[in-house]
Order: C-alpha cells, then structure tokens, then sequence
C-alpha cells in the first residue's frame, strides 16, 4: 500500500538516456489507473483485483527496475542504495499480494493484523538506509551531529503536528488493544521519520543527475501522501480496495520504476540545467538555513493548537516539544562555534591571499562593471612602473594601445555573455602603456567577479620578442640577414598573385638567380671565414642595389636572388628595365672585396625570368636558375634571359641522362683507337683509346655530348672502369697477335685518385691480360684544384714504378700543367689543341710552341702535339722539333680492324717538301681534303 522514495546522486550509466516514448507510457499508465479508480473500474469484483494486485504489480515493477539498474550500473557507487529501494518495493508488492489473497482469491475480510501489515512496516527500514547510503556525507563529527538535529527537528515537528491532528485520536479509538495501537502507530510513526530524512538530505544531495533525483523524490511525495491520508479514521474505516487512493500508490510506485533511468538528453539541455542547478542551490541554501526555525514553528503551532482548543497539554506534544527546543538550542551553539571558527579560518586565508597577491610578480587588478579600476596590486609598480593608487579610478580602456583595444574589448563582451558554467574564464593579451611611455605586451587571465572583472597579469614582452625573433629566423638567412628561399618564394607567390588576371601588368614580375663565379676558389685559397665575410659584402651590395619595393634574398652557398616588381609591360622596354637591373647588379658584385686585409675578385652570372601567366613561384625560380646556367656555360660574367629552349635542352639532357644509365649495360659502347704518328717516319707509335656511344636509336653520341650529361660520380666512374678494362684489354690482343703498340687511355685526376683504382688494381688488371706496364700510357686529364698535388704525386709515382707511363696533357693551356712538370713523374707531353692549331698562322703562338718543345727536349721528354689536322702543321711542329703527332693530318678515331690494317702497312705517309714557316706551298687541294676529314669524330674525350 506504499512505497519508498530515494535520491539520485549517482549519474545514470552511459546510454541511460530516456525519451519521450517511455514519460508518455508512465504518463498513460498513471492516467489511465486514476480513471478506472475514480468510476469505480466497472465492477467491485475488478475494483478488489486492481486495488490489490495492480498495486502489487506496480511495487513489483519498481523492484525489478531499480535490480536492473544495479546489475547495469556496475561502475556506480551508490548500487547497494538501489539495492535496498528494491527490497523495500518488494515488500510493498508482497504486502499489496497478501491483502489480495485475502480479498479476491479468498473472498473475505482482510483481518485488523495480518502479515501484511508487517510488509508495508519493513518497506521504511530499508529506504530509510538507502538515503543514508545516497546522502552527500559530513566531513566532521559536528556535521552528523546538526544532521541528526535536523533530522529529529524535522520530525518531532511533524510528529507534534500529527499527534495533534490525528494520532491521539487514533490511539483512543483503537480501544483497549495495545498490539493494534502500536501497530497502526508505528506505520505513521515511520512516515514520518521516512519524510524527516528526506527533507534534512533533500538539501545536502548532490548535484548529479538531477532528474533522477526529482524524481524518485515525488514519488516519495506521492507515497507519504497517500499514507497520510489513510492513517486518517475517518478514510481508513471506509477504505476499500480499488478506491482513487491506490491511484497516489500506483504513481507513486512507477515513478520510483522510472527514476533510475532518468538522464540528461544533449548538451545544450545540460547547459540549462546548470543554470537552474545554481539557481536551486542558492534557493536550497536558504531554505536549509531556515528547516530549524520552521521545524520548531511547527511544533509550537501544535502546542498552541492544544491551548486555544482548551484540550488539556499531551504529555507526547510536551515531551516532542521539549526535545525539539533543546535540539535547536544544541544545533545553534553548534553552528556558532563553527561560524567563529569558519570567521578565524576565513580571517586567516584573507591574510594569506592579500600576502600572496601583494607578492605575486603578476598584477592583479578588478574592475567594475563599467570598466572603472577598483584594485590594482602593488606588483603594478614593478610592472607598468606607476603608482598602483594613480590607477585605481581610472579606466582599464586608457591604458591599451588603441590598435588592440577593439579586439579586448570584443573579447570581453564575449566573454560577459557566455554563461560562467560553460566559460569561467578567458584569455587576452595586449599592449599597455608603460611609465616611460613605452608599451609592454601583456597576457591577462580574465575571470568574473561581482558583475566586474578581475584580470592577472603579466609581462610576456620577452617572450613575444623571442618568438617575433624566432619567426624571423625561420624566414632569413643567419648569415646574411637576407630573405631565405621560403620568404623569397612566398614573396613571388604574392607578387604572382596579387596581379588580377587580365590585368595589362601580367609578366611585370621578374626574379634574378645570381651566382658568384670563383667563390669555390676563395674558399680554398683564403678561407671558409673569408668566404663568409665575402658574402656578407656581396648581400650588402645586392641590398643596396635593388630597388625600393624589391626583394633580395639568399638562397643558399654562393647564390642569391632577387625580385623585380612593377616593370612596364610592354615586353621590350621591360626587358630592357630588368637587364639594366641585372647588369647593374652584376656590375656591383663584380667589383673587388677587401677580406682579411686582402684583395679578392669574383665575377656574377644572373639568369633573369619574366612571370609569365600561369606560371608558379618554384618554376619562375627554376626558369631563372636554368638562364644563370647558361650564363656561366656562355663564358660565366654574364646576363641571360631565359628563354623556354633552354627547359628543352634541359629535357632533352635529362633523357639522354636516363639512357645513359643502362648503355653500358646493355652493350651500346664501342672502344675506338686514334694512332699518334711519328712525324719524321709516318710510323704508329702508340694509340689513344676513345669511347664511343651509339644509341639504340642509332644516335652515335661523341664524348663531349654524353660526359656532359654524366656528371655524378657512379656513371662517370663505371665509364671509366669500362674504358680502362677494354683499353688493356684489346691492346694486350694486338700484343699477342705482333703489334705490341702502346695504348693511352684518358683519365681525370679526380678518377685517377679515386678509392675505387688503387694501384695494385691497376697493377693486377695487366697481370690478368698480360700486357707488359710500359704499354699502358695514362693520360693526366686535368689537375682538379681539390686534389692535393703531394697525394697525386704519390699515387703517379707508384704507377711509375710498375712501368706505366705517364703522360700530361693540356701542356702550354695554363700555370697546373707547368707546375704538375715540375714534381710528377711525366714521361709524355702532350701539347695543347689550342697551340696546334695556330702554330701556323700566328707567330706569336710558334714561338710560344718552339720554347715549350724546346723544355720537352732538354727534360728527355716525349712531345706529341694533338688536333693535327693539316700538313702544314705537320711541317711546321717537325721543324720545331715536335716528334709526334696526332690529329686528321694522318686518321681519325677507328675501329679495331681499320687500325689493325694501318698498323700492317707500316703507318702514314707524311708530308714533304717546304716547311710552312718558309714557304706555303703545300696545295690548296690538299689542304681541303685535311678539312674534309674533319668531323665530330675527332672531338676530344672530355676527362672521364
């Protein structure tokens, strides 16, 4: 016939979450049962069944949902609360079943006392420890104590009130039996202490889940209701089964089946309910303030009721009175020793909070709602360098830099209209005015109080010059301070992308790749710290010879860039701007530097490239890059402008790159042999090797053309592991078959001192072939600036002493070949194409040529002189006494077989007759038929 009720402080298990669907059920449910109650369901026979066992459905169904929940909720830690609102539902449903046994299934009068009874008696005991276990719990002894006041407060008012109005009546009309009185006095008795508990823990339950807590509260409501009601005589003695009463026991009952499962629905609905949670605090906090007051007003008006009726004073209403008064008494001497102490305790952290805050290196000031300074902590002074009292009065408004003073005040606004719940505090950093007049960028912590604001902050102006300077670096080149390759492309990106298109100033935009000539060489002969130096200079002079509104910029090494805007558009006269820029840029970094106390020369090659429409800051750059290269191939010191050929040649040599890659692999080089001739005899005294490539396409490449495109190390180096094997190799064939002819094979320095030809390799390659040492003949190429003469002449001399020979080409070409004589072990000469070809018409070049024959010879070395391509030249070197020669005068590179015919006939004819430096008789005819002979087989082989 009733139930308990309980709080909710746990929020429900995740996926708790009710609709619409199951408020409405309960909603039907109760309704409907209020209905049939309230007509009586039709028939008294119906009546008995629902007023029985529909209420001990009900109960039963309360029972079962709160087990559910406890059996679901396994991460909740007020399960054994739910537990016993179980045990007690399921007394209600065994008490409500009885009573139906006895009235519909056996057809007669419930008796005065039954089990029943004791049923609906143990519903209370175990709610009542439920809400024990759901209360939210006092930290001190003090605190059980004023609970337990609260609680007798409570119900000893009720109590008076009930005894007065009810229970004293109830007691005599009972009569003479004492089992009965106590029995239809402890049912009240324990409402009241169940409704007593309730209102002392209502106001101490937990914010959690609030729904569920309401709740089960009115279904609390609704229960102590209707047993109020009941306990009444006059109701009790007319109660029947089925009557509107067991409609308050039905609601009563699903509501506490419905409580578990009550949850919040979304975030936005969670948000206001935060903030009618906040508003029930405060009410809540009041109304638990008052509950002693009230509690003991109720209790008077109970007494006075006996008074003003002339009913003589109960001693039950004197006693309760009594003990209520002195549990008020007892609960404020309680509650004033703990408001001194909480005065002391509060007296104490003011201290400690006014220390820290006058301590505290950040400043801490509250303003007013209208922006007026209330407080400002004496931390101002070392701050902001001002007066913390000269501040307060004033507006916070004055003291922002005017340029971030609409973004605070925004922030601000913002921040006033979010709810404290969602949003308790923010952030905003600004620039405020200093003592000296300066600005210090200040970050503020910014939180509500009272309607204002209180703001801490603190000086960040460090930090944002840190990061402004980190920022820079990220975008500049440490050494130069210039604009890096990042800053310089994103600059592009804006120019390109500020022009409109349509617009008439497309291609206005033009970006200079400049490259510094000979800066290798500073860096080797001076110094990598002079080089440094020397850039510094020349970013100085390219910063002070751009234009305003341009852009310079250091790329990386020795290239730098720069970026012309706004030239004409017209495309001559833009083109005439630019490379007038660009020379004049050449121009400045052309000139000498002074590094170290010493002169230092470096020319500029710049590539210039116009922004076309559609085309991309990296391919502006890459356009720019390839005219700077073709600059230095031109002769290096100069201006190119790009044009889309040289992006074709740039393809063109990247496929013919890729080929190459997979030539020696695939069989595609040939080995020819150019005899070198005694000039006196006609005679072949050796043969030069010389590489030959011919494509599958049938494309016969000459050195000059696929060297070019083989520059990284392993191509380069497989090459020349092929041509040294194939040269050995062959030759040591002709060996064999009687034409023991040496064989020069061609080598760079740099390939030379390569870890991968040592000398024993060298040394076991001949063994294998058999081919005696003196028949192998290396050509020293080049002298590369980056080989270290000692080291060089270590590794020749170690060559020289197996026998191979060694021979320097490019005599007479430059001061490396006349210092290289000086300390390697030469046993060949061979004089430069350049002399060769002039030796004839120009006597300067004769004279230079007879005097570097003439050291040949006083050193026992052998001279040959290469590109003789004409008779008179073969007349005029033998007269110089040049011994041999190699060029078209006598053949061209050839194959294996053509110089194994020459090789059997004994050689070449020469010329003879009048030597040109006399006469110039030798015949046109024959001179035509030298220059015939000539074809791109005879360019030289490059160094491998």
């Amino acid at each position: 016939m009733s139930t308990p009720g309980a709080v909710l402080s746990q929020a429900p298990a995740p996926g708790n979450r009710t609709g619409l669907l199951p408020q409405m059920l309960l909603v039907v449910l109760c309704g409907g049962y209020a209905i049939g109650s309230a007509f009586g369901w039709g028939s008294s026979r119906l009546a008995l069944v629902m007023g029985d066992f529909g209420l001990s459905a009900a109960a039963l169904a309360a029972a079962v949902s709160c087990l559910v929940y406890v059996r679901r909720a396994a991460a909740d830690r007020y399960r054994p609360a739910w537990a016993l609102f179980a045990v007690s539902s399921a007394m209600v449903a065994l008490g409500n079943g009885i009573w139906g046994w006895y009235e519909v299934v056996l057809r007669g009068d419930v008796p005065r006392t039954s089990v029943a009874d004791f049923c609906f008696l143990l519903f209370a005991p175990p709610a009542i420890i439920g809400l024990l276990v759901l209360a939210k719990r006092p930290v001190t002894r003090a605190g059980w104590v004023c609970l337990g006041l609260d609680a007798w407060l409570i119900g000893g008012s009720l109590l008076t009130l009930s005894w007065t109005l009810a229970l004293a009546q109830t007691a005599l009309w009972e009569g003479r039996g004492t089992a009965r009185i106590a029995l239809s006095l402890a049912y009240p008795l324990l409402d009241i202490m169940l409704v007593s508990m309730v209102l002392a823990l209502h106001f101490r339950r937990s914010t959690a889940n609030r729904a569920a807590v309401n709740t089960a509260i009115a279904s609390l409501a609704l229960t102590v209701l209707c047993d109020a009601l009941f306990t009444s005589p006059l109701l009790r003695e007319h109660y029947t089964s089925g009557q509107i009463l067991d409609a308050g026991w039905f609601a009563g009952s699903m509501l506490l089946a419905y409580a578990p499962w009550v949850g919040e629905r979304d975030t936005a609905e969670r948000g206001t309910r935060a903030r009618h949670q906040e508003q029930g605090r405060r009410m809540s906090g009041s109304l638990a303030a008052l509950t002693p007051y009230l509690a003991a007003a109720v209790c008077v008006l109970g007494i006075l009721y006996n008074v003003i009726d002339g009913r003589k004073s109960d001693r039950v209403v004197l006693l309760t009175g009594c003990t209520v008064v002195l549990a008020l008494v007892v609960r404020q001497g309680i509650m004033l020793l703990d408001n001194m102490a909480l005065t002391q305790e509060l007296a104490q952290k003011e201290n400690h909070f006014r220390s820290l805050v006058q301590g505290s290196s950040d400043v801490i000031m509250i303003a007013s709602p209208t922006g007026v300074l209330r407080y400002v902590s004496p931390a101002a002074r070392g701050v902001y360098g001002c007066d913390p009292e000269e501040w307060v009065g004033t507006e916070f408004a004055t003291h922002i830099h005017p340029e971030d003073l609409g973004r605070v005040v925004h922030e601000v606004r913002r921040f006033l209209a979010a709810h404290a719940t969602e949003e308790p505090a923010t952030r905003i950093e600004c620039r405020i005015r200093h003592g000296d007049g300066s600005w210090l960028n200040v970050e503020s912590s910014v939180n509500r109080h009272q309607g204002g604001l209180i703001f801490n902050s603190r000086d960040v102006t460090e930090r944002v010059r840190l990061q402004a300077q980190l920022q820079h670096n990220a975008s500049h080149d440490p050494l130069t301070d210039l604009p890096n390759r990042a800053l310089f492309t994103e600059r592009i990106r804006q120019a390109i992308g500020g022009r409109r298109a349509g617009d008439g100033d497309t291609g206005t935009t033009a970006v200079l790749f400049i490259d510094l000539d000979g800066f290798k060489a500073v860096n080797d002969t001076v110094g990598h710290q002079a080089g440094d130096e020397l850039l510094v200079q020349a970013a100085r002079r390219l910063q002070d010879s751009v234009r305003a509104g341009d852009t310079a910029a250091r790329l990386g090494g020795d290239e730098f860039a720069a970026l012309i805007c706004g030239t004409s558009a017209d495309r001559h006269l833009r083109e005439y701007q630019v490379h007038e820029v660009a020379d004049r840029l050449r121009t400045a970094l052309s000139e000498p530097y002074r590094v170290d106390g010493t002169e230092v020369r470096v020319a500029a090659s710049i590539g210039v490239a116009f922004a076309d429409p559609g085309v991309s800051p990296g391919e502006l750059l890459r356009n720019a890059d390839l005219a700077m290269y073709r600059a230095k191939q031109a002769g290096k010191g100069r201006v190119e402008m790009y044009a889309p050929a040289m992006q074709a040649e740039v393809v063109r040599r990247a496929e013919l790159a890729g080929r190459l890659r997979t030539a020696l692999r695939d069989g595609e080089f040939a080995l020819l042999h150019q005899p070198v001739v005694d000039l006196g005899t006609g005679e072949v005294t050796a043969v030069e090797a010389q590489a030959r490539w011919r494509s599958a396409q049938g494309i016969l490449f000459t050195p000059a053309e696929f060297l070019r495109v083989a520059e990284d190390t392993d191509r380069t180096a497989q090459l020349a592991r092929w041509l040294l094997e194939e040269a050995v190799g062959q030759a040591a064939l002709r060996h064999a078959a009687g034409c023991p002819v040496p064989v020069a094979v061609r080598l760079s320095t740099r390939r030379l001192m390569h870890r991968e030809l040592p000398t024993r390799d060298v040394e076991a390659l001949l063994e294998r072939h058999g081919l005696p040492p003196d028949s192998l003949v290396l050509q020293i190429a080049d002298q590369d600036p980056r080989i270290s003469l000692d080291e060089l002449e270590r590794r020749l001399t170690a060559l020289s002493g197996l026998g191979v020979r060694i021979a320097l080409e490019g005599f007479g070409s430059g001061y490396a070949p006349m210092n290289a004589l000086r300390r390697l072990p030469v046993d060949v000469l061979k004089l430069d194409r350049g002399l060769t070809e002039g030796v004839v018409e120009s006597p300067r070049l004769r004279k230079i040529t007879a005097g570097l024959l003439r050291i040949a010879e006083d050193l026992g070395i052998r001279s040959v002189a290469e590109g003789v391509d004409r008779p008179e030249q073969v007349l005029a070197l033998r007269e110089m006494s040049c011994t041999h020669g190699q060029g078209m005068a006598f053949s061209g590179p050839v194959d294996e077989h053509r110089l194994r015919s020459s090789l059997t006939r004994g050689g070449y004819p020469v010329p003879d007759g009048p030597t040109a430096l006399g006469s110039a008789r030798i015949s046109v005819r024959g001179t035509r038929k030298a220059e015939e002979l000539r074809s791109n087989n005879e360019t030289p082989v490059p160094p491998a």
